[in-house]
């Protein structure tokens, strides 16, 4: 069983690479629907998808250990 700290973590490793990973799939795909954003603002936007990413990876991840872990009834 993972603990909350190695939850996060993970997390926030799977989220990172994902991260960089969207930030030039945005780069690609926006110029097609012309979609005209700066490089900071594609950060910016990169940085909040982010932000709720992480946070409903590592949800998710705590909801599925408790869901296996939970003490018989």
């Amino acid at each position: 069983m993972q603990t909350r700290v190695q939850s996060l973590t993970e997390s926030f490793a799977n989220v990172t690479i994902g991260y960089f990973i969207a930030l030039a799939a945005q780069m690609i795909v926006f110029p097609l629907y012309e979609i005209e954003v700066s490089i900071s603002q594609n950060i910016q936007i990169g940085v909040i998808f982010t932000a709720v990413s992480i946070a409903r990876s590592y949800l998710l991840r705590r909801f599925f250990n408790y869901y296996h872990h939970r003490p018989a009834r």
